[in-house]
């Protein structure tokens, strides 16, 4: 047996709480997944084409792994990573397999570890250790295994137990790949989220030219503020056509604002003339953040907000790679003021949810819990990215509970490109939840029944209540 894959693997080492978290854990490991946000390729429920090959299906597109790889030297190259320009890369998936296991060590305390250990013996039955002396033993056993009907994308969706999986896409995006698996007439529930940062940063390349995209895709004058606006209308219309029940900002801060229509539209025209003065680039993403709060109001989408991370933050990576490549680094993040004029536009609104994320942990106690302990329209969302860990998971439960509760979470989202990571990241998630139960059920500040209760809505009810699935 894979040592990380120990039945009672993130259970309490004290005997009472681990007995209970035990009892908790099987209640609920069964459950269906709801994958409420995630960065997985429709086009591969649309195909549902038999995966490449193990590097391309586990290496390649994660960057959990190669940012760990190019920490100790590794080359993206060396590991199949594709450049923007098209210069040449390792193709042979055998040796960037190879490449990968041979410093599989350094995974050893990560999260990744725990979650590539899981897809090993439970989605492909090995339970020999990987390393380079085992690599092509797994490699050959993997690639089988690929081939076979049961392993492709629609196959796996069923037997992971995923009961709706959300993908995100850009506000440009046409949906293809949506409308062929709804035509497909397939059961299996893939629905999109509005992912609009390319026509609201005016940071993001091609700014400008994504604005008169947005016009040409919409038939609305994106040359002026109240055509803007209704181009953004159109899109989420567009977008709930096809299952989505949420939008995702990826701003750098929090900063939001909350201008008189006069002084957005003319912000706006300066903007839209390529302003270069940072402060007004800023304010128009603080302001978009507020407007995408009152269409939610309107049309029903569940607001996330993804802040704090300086992107990129390697620019020779950025400019031979592109986007998502590991360098995306957490900075510190101020939410009490910055939600503010959003808060007072909308945060009393019963009917609005706005789901705030962070990667800057020293908020958890200090900003994040009181707000959610206080505004019907917040939530929290679960620890998120460089927090998505044992650690993460329990310094979130340990810092907000006793201000906002567990009602105003919104249970766990995996967030991922690594989609046979899926089942591996909920499991890991409802191990700590059982354990952090467990805890307040031995220091008898839980009744038992109420943990099983919660159990379960952590694991399952409260992603599908909060993201109105």
């Amino acid at each position: 047996m894979i040592a990380l894959t120990d039945p009672d693997l993130l259970f309490p080492p004290e005997a009472q709480s681990r007995s209970i978290a035990r009892d908790l854990y099987a209640g609920i490991k069964s459950l269906p997944i709801v994958s409420p946000h995630g960065h997985t390729d429709p086009r591969w429920y649309a195909l549902n084409e038999p995966f490449p090959d193990p590097a391309r299906l586990l290496i390649v597109p994660d960057h959990y792994i190669f940012r760990m790889l190019l920490s100790q030297g590794v080359r993206l190259e060396d590991l199949g990573v594709p450049t923007l320009g098209g210069s040449p890369v390792e193709t042979d998936g055998r040796a960037i397999w190879k490449r990968f296991a041979e410093h599989y060590y350094l995974f050893r305390g990560t999260p990744t570890r725990l979650w590539f250990d899981h897809v090993l013996s439970h989605l492909f039955g090995i339970e020999e250790p990987l390393n380079a002396s085992t690599a092509d033993r797994h490699y050959d056993t993997i690639s089988t295994l690929l081939q076979w009907d049961n392993y492709r994308p629609r196959a796996l969706l069923e037997r992971f137990n995923i009961e709706v999986i959300a993908t995100t896409e850009g506000a440009l995006d046409d949906l293809q790949w949506h409308k062929m698996i709804r035509d497909s007439g397939w059961q299996g529930r893939v629905i999109t989220a509005y992912r609009p940062d390319a026509v609201v940063d005016p940071d993001f390349e091609g700014f400008l030219a994504n604005l008169d995209r947005l016009g040409e895709i919409t038939g609305c004058d994106t040359g002026s503020w109240s055509g803007y606006l209704d181009a953004h209308r159109q899109r989420r219309a567009f977008f709930k056509s096809f299952g989505a029940t949420s939008s995702d900002h990826g701003h750098p801060t929090a900063e939001t604002a909350n201008l008189s229509a006069a002084a957005s539209e003319e912000l706006f025209n300066r903007i839209r003339l390529g302003s270069d003065d940072e402060r007004e680039r800023r304010l128009f993403r603080a302001q978009m953040l507020t407007e995408m709060a009152k269409m939610s109001l309107d049309d029903g989408l569940v607001l996330q907000i993804h802040p704090g991370a300086l992107r990129n933050h390697s620019r020779a990576v950025f400019e031979t790679f592109g986007r998502d490549k590991g360098f995306d680094i957490p900075t510190r993040t101020d939410y009490v003021t910055a939600l503010r004029p959003l808060l007072d536009c909308v945060g009393l609104e019963r009917d609005l949810t706005i789901v705030l994320f962070t990667l800057d942990e020293s908020s958890y106690a200090r900003e994040l819990a009181p707000l959610a302990g206080v505004y019907p329209a917040l939530k929290l969302g679960p620890a998120w990215w460089f927090h998505d860990s044992p650690e993460g998971m329990r310094r979130f439960r340990e810092m907000t509970t006793e201000t906002a509760g567990f009602y105003n979470t919104v249970g766990f989202n995996d967030d991922t490109r690594a989609f046979p990571s899926i089942p591996a990241r909920h499991d890991v998630a409802r191990r700590v939840d059982c354990a952090f139960l467990a805890r307040l059920v031995a220091e008898h500040r839980l009744g038992q029944d109420e943990a099983h209760e919660l159990a379960g809505e952590l694991a399952y009810s409260l992603a599908k209540k909060a993201y109105r699935l």
